[in-house]
């Protein structure tokens, strides 16, 4: 099936990223926010993102101008016409999802696709919501979209071959390497991070060691780019604990119980970077 308007609700920063790489490989995006505050920030996130890789040289002005030219926002995805594939892109509520999809199954035109951007909830319950839940399936880019090469393909219990197929070939055209996940709580990536993160959670709130000593340690031991409670601070611990929950709900073993200490932060608001305090102060 050929995709070249695609919609995407949710204009953070996984959404504007999501849009830009779409933008990037030629596609028509309809980007689309309740919220009009954010739709405009999402815009310029997009529209900036795309000035930095002409200034790196990454990208030519033509280029940019027929990408921009290729936008439209929307405060209601019922407003945008003829799309091929919608992405959700929202914050990890799966009823917020499972209502989204509601009005998605009805924008998205006959035969077309249904993509959530979900890190944890599973596919096969998001495609129950829909009258097509052959044409649903989990499509998970990293964080930041633009700079992060993986994309997470996850399907659903009905995800037909020809959803796979189309949206494996839009995903590589948008520059993206994939890999497929069977449809069990965290996929493949929070299946094995979420725990490393929660574990350094548990080594702070033991005393092992300072966070500093933590991430220190990780990064000069095993060669990662950041430490894990840095790099839980960036995710947002709101969201690493939602996440832990999914699995330990989801997988029913107490291996996965998230740390008191991440829960207690999160209780007091400090969510990491974007609040200003998580493990560390910004």
């Amino acid at each position: 099936m050929a995709t070249e308007h695609i919609v995407v609700v949710g204009a953070g920063q996984m959404g504007a990223g999501i849009a830009q790489v779409a933008l990037q490989a030629g596609l028509r995006v309809s980007l689309v926010d309740v919220n009009k505050d954010g739709l405009a920030k999402g815009a310029d996130r997009i529209k900036a993102g795309l000035k930095k890789l002409v200034e790196k040289g990454k990208l030519d002005a033509a280029k940019q101008q027929a990408a921009e030219g290729n936008l439209a926002t929307f405060t209601s995805a019922r407003d945008a016409k003829d799309v091929d594939v919608a992405i959700e892109a929202v914050t990890e509520n799966e009823d917020l999802k499972r209502r989204i999809f509601l009005e998605l199954d009805e924008v998205v035109r006959p035969g077309g696709i249904l993509a959530t951007n979900t890190s944890s909830i599973p596919i096969t319950r998001i495609a129950a919501a829909t009258k097509r839940p052959e044409s649903v399936i989990g499509m998970h880019f990293m964080n930041p979209v633009p700079v992060m090469q993986l994309v997470e393909l996850i399907r659903g219990a009905a995800t037909s071959d020809e959803t796979y197929a189309t949206i494996r070939t839009m995903a590589e055209r948008m520059g993206k390497t994939t890999v497929v996940s069977k449809d069990y709580p965290g996929f493949i990536v929070n299946r094995i991070l979420i725990p490393m993160l929660n574990e350094a959670c548990f080594a702070l709130m033991e005393g092992l060691g300072t966070a500093e000593d933590i991430d220190t340690a990780m990064k000069l031991g095993t060669n990662q780019p950041m430490g894990p409670l840095q790099l839980a601070d960036f995710i947002g611990l709101d969201t690493v604990l939602y996440i832990a929950e999914v699995l330990h709900k989801g997988l029913g073993d107490s291996k996965y119980r998230p740390c008191p200490l991440l829960r207690q932060y999160v209780d007091a608001g400090w969510y990491g970077k974007k609040s200003g305090r998580g493990f560390y102060k910004y």
